[in-house]
């Protein structure tokens, strides 16, 4: 059993709290990114789980074990750094290697291993260069496969990618998540990087000042957020988040409201929530103006002024860059949060 179970994380450094009573379930072969800014906590997460810092209190069990105090080594873990932690004078034999050669593995069980990891990242002609002898994505191949090799059934990565180019970052996000679900791991990944965790994660926890925002799948954080702060972190552009009257709500809706809608948008005193995608320009609703539009060839994101707020549109069509252009906004109903004055999505929305 590879599931990790976290309850009540806390690490505190004086009078300074970096996670702060954290809980969360990693199910087993499963992908579960931690998402969040720099200075969250993710990365003060993955080394408590690894054992790489004290835990001042709460549990951390993998499997039917808690290993919250337990020595490093003995929490059958592998990790994959930031900074790849390559020896620069070791070979890439001898670094994915080196491991088993410390627990004392069998010379054929270590060269059996050898040959299915290089095979699995595809450095099988690689095996006697240096680290400076290698790209980027090599040495982060070379990592990877050095964790392979552990045989460890839980694999921590923290932020793995950050030090590659766009390129090279999409063809190991595909490589990196081919692997979790070949080998069967139970990963935890660190990143701020959204394209990551929509595009690998299971499971997405989204962190702030070292607490959980929100957890779930990933369609679930970006079509119904939790909190505004969850809806401005996720997306390019964010959600648009608009201070508007019941007339403007109601206006800006494709499909009439009912009564009981009308009621509630005269009740709501908090902020309007819409996606840019969901922003459909035309001639009926909202009187706007269009500040800019960023042609992108597959898409064009428009900037409009309403009144004194700005939004985004995503539109697959050419739109007038004229900041003279007087137009109109509107958005179907099933595509609105409604979140209160502390920033809490209304449960349900009023749809």
């Amino acid at each position: 059993m590879s599931r990790i179970d976290i309850h009540n994380l806390t690490k505190t450094w004086g009078t300074v709290t970096g996670v702060d009573q954290v809980s969360f379930t990693v199910p087993e072969k499963s992908l579960t990114v931690l998402l969040g800014p720099s200075g969250c906590g993710k990365s003060t997460i993955l080394r408590l789980i690894a054992g790489l810092e004290t835990v001042s209190s709460g549990t951390i069990r993998i499997g039917d074990k808690e290993i919250t105090h337990e020595d490093p080594a003995r929490r059958g873990v592998s990790m994959v750094f930031q900074s790849y932690a390559l020896f620069p004078h070791l070979s890439v034999r001898e670094n994915i290697l080196f491991g088993l050669k410390v627990r004392r593995v069998s010379k054929a069980r270590q060269q059996e291993r050898l040959a299915e990891a290089a095979r699995m990242v595809g450095l099988q002609d690689l095996l006697d260069r240096r680290p400076s002898q290698l790209s980027g994505g090599q040495r982060q191949r070379a990592a990877l496969a050095r964790s392979i090799v552990s045989r460890r059934q839980v694999c921590l990565m923290d932020e793995p990618l950050s030090n590659l180019d766009a390129k090279l970052r999409a063809e190991m996000r595909g490589e990196i998540h081919r692997l979790q679900k070949e080998v069967g791991l139970t990963m935890i990944y660190v990143t701020h990087d959204q394209v990551e965790a929509m595009t690998m994660a299971d499971q997405v926890i989204l962190l702030n000042s070292g607490r959980v925002e929100q957890a779930g799948p990933p369609h679930a954080l970006y079509d119904r957020p939790d909190t505004s702060f969850a809806a401005r972190f996720l997306g390019s552009p964010p959600m648009n988040l608009l201070m508007l009257s019941s007339r403007q709500a109601a206006a800006a809706l494709d499909d009439f409201p009912s009564d009981a809608e009308m009621e509630t948008m005269h009740l709501h005193q908090g902020m309007v929530g819409v996606r840019p995608e969901h922003v459909r320009i035309g001639d009926t609703g909202l009187p706007a103006q269009i500040v800019a539009a960023d042609y992108l060839g597959s898409e064009t994101i428009v900037r409009i002024r309403l009144d004194d707020q700005i939004l985004f549109a995503r539109t697959g069509n050419k739109v007038s860059s004229d900041p003279e252009a007087r137009v109109h906004v509107s958005w179907p109903k099933a595509a609105v949060c409604l979140f209160d004055k502390t920033g809490r999505r209304l449960s349900g929305d009023f749809l």
